[in-house]
């Protein structure tokens, strides 16, 4: 594997200096694609955009931050989505919309964010991180869950709604990058669609008291 020290990772002569993250992202990429992303250090990826280690550090927390981009940012815009949808818009809808929305990438943007996925959902090394990064996402969809049929976000059914949603979403990026000439936002919606039919008449109010227990 490549080292910190490789031809690879030097910043080209005359080059501009990275000054931003969109800009970082797509030099580590290049760098994941040619080194792997377990042989590529953060030395590396701070070179070859011709920054400092201790200024790659104002752009991302770590290496393993890079793929997720300003995910925290679009989690909160997807929060604020939801909230703002009006109870006229059926539960199962609304999660549906902000989804697609969540995941709608500018034609331009998509050989890109294909590299990020096949990142996130293919290398090893980042699976404990996206684990972090998934349970946010569903806390997300779980409270907003909860606020409309009168549950808490940890009780069941928002739980099981949150994990089925970013089950779907899993399988429909994953259907993506499988398929040279499929239409994320069409299988993302096609796949929401599904899911809400399966959930369309079991989410009418407050879950059942358990049965009580006896000793």
């Amino acid at each position: 594997m490549p080292q910190g020290g490789s031809p690879a990772a030097v910043v080209p002569l005359g080059r501009k200096r990275i000054t931003s993250r969109a800009e970082l992202e797509h030099v580590a990429f290049e760098l994941f694609e040619r080194q792997g992303f377990d042989g590529t250090t953060i030395d590396d990826i701070a070179r070859a955009a011709g920054i400092g280690r201790r200024t790659f550090f104002r752009y991302f927390p770590s290496k393993n931050d890079i793929p997720w981009g300003n995910f925290g940012d679009e989690l909160e815009r997807m929060r604020a989505q939801l909230r703002a949808y009006p109870a006229q818009i059926p539960l199962m809808e609304a999660i549906r919309l902000a989804i697609v929305d969540f995941n709608r990438v500018p034609p331009a943007q998509l050989p890109w964010h294909r590299r990020r996925m096949e990142l996130i959902l293919r290398v090893p090394a980042l699976q404990a991180h996206s684990t972090l990064r998934y349970a946010s996402w569903r806390q997300v969809v779980a409270e907003f869950v909860g606020q409309r049929i009168g549950q808490p976000p940890d009780a069941l059914a928002p739980r099981t709604i949150a994990y089925a949603a970013l089950g779907v979403a899993v399988a429909a990026y994953e259907q993506w990058l499988e398929t040279d000439d499929a239409d994320l936002v069409w299988l993302l919606d096609t796949a929401m669609r599904d899911l809400a039919a399966g959930f369309a008449n079991s989410l009418t109010g407050p879950a059942p008291a358990a049965p009580a227990t006896h000793p």
